[in-house]
């Protein structure tokens, strides 16, 4: 069983710290993301997989775990295997955990069974055309708190530039999986540091699909990503109003400022304070 109170993940955003540079990881810290992600995979040379292992555990064992996540190896490889014995023996365990090239629901399953009732909030990136066959189904694991379109790994198993066009199709379809069982969704990290305006830009499209988050690799990008996610002043304002106004009607169809007011947009607005509410108390 997983701890209700670690499973519920309500972050704009996301910003990778390689697990070998524990230098870094106040700084990542202090960068205002919704959460600060240690990375023992991508991030570090196989070399120094053993140290980043115990920097990070050695952080989460000194200070307070609020915020931070880890995202260890694949399961399927020696260094995963090793991760998740080194977390089965630990003490103390951030709130979130990442799970790379995630190809099946028996992955994060066997994570959730091994960790038992002291597993965090589980995060499967789906990183493959495979991976993607079967999202809907390893959105339906149990333990899982969000899941994250892992577009770096996808565009080069598809011989594709990491822009948009080329991963919408997949982006779109890891949405629906998501949306299946109500799960967060995160996009993958912009990776043109000087492209502030592609950033943006970028954020703004994958929110309006239904991503819920992004990830950053910079600490600079996480202003841009939190401004895009994050619901705002007037959002919030307006889908309070129009929710009291759909009450006030009785919970019918009513005409509301020059268009229909009907149950599928009522449910927009609530998400809307939702989201804003899971921030408040996150």
């Amino acid at each position: 069983m997983i701890a209700e109170n670690e499973c519920v993940f309500a972050s704009s955003s996301l910003l990778f710290v390689p697990g070998s540079r524990p230098d870094r990881f106040a700084k990542a810290r202090g960068a205002g993301a919704g959460l600060t992600v240690i990375d023992l995979e991508d991030a570090v040379a196989a070399g120094d997989k053993a140290d980043a292992r115990a920097s990070a555990l050695a952080q989460f064992a000194s200070a307070d775990t609020a915020g931070w996540g880890l995202r260890i190896n694949a399961i399927d490889t020696a260094e995963g295997i090793l991760d998740l014995a080194a977390l089965i023996a630990a003490d103390t365990l951030p709130p979130f955990l990442l799970l790379p090239m995630v190809e099946s629901a028996v992955e994060v399953e066997v994570v959730a069974k091994a960790l038992g009732d002291k597993c965090p909030g589980l995060i499967p990136l789906i990183e493959t055309p495979k991976g993607l066959r079967h999202a809907h189904e390893i959105a339906g694991a149990t333990g899982n708190a969000a899941m994250m379109f892992g577009g770096g790994d996808f565009s080069g198993e598809l011989g594709v530039e990491l822009a948009w066009e080329p991963l919408l199709t997949a982006r779109q379809q890891f949405i629906f999986a998501c949306a299946e069982h109500q799960l967060p969704a995160i996009d993958v990290p912009f990776i043109k540091l000087d492209d502030e305006a592609g950033l943006a830009e970028e954020c703004v499209r994958a929110e309006s699909i239904g991503f819920d988050a992004k990830a950053a690799i910079h600490p600079r990008q996480v202003p841009a990503i939190e401004e895009a996610f994050e619901p705002g002043e007037e959002a919030v304002n307006a889908a309070a109003a129009a929710l009291r106004a759909y009450e006030e009607a009785g919970e019918k169809a009513i005409r509301y400022k020059g268009q229909m007011l009907e149950a599928p947009m009522v449910k927009k607005y609530r998400a809307v304070l939702a989201r804003k509410e899971g921030k408040s108390n996150a």
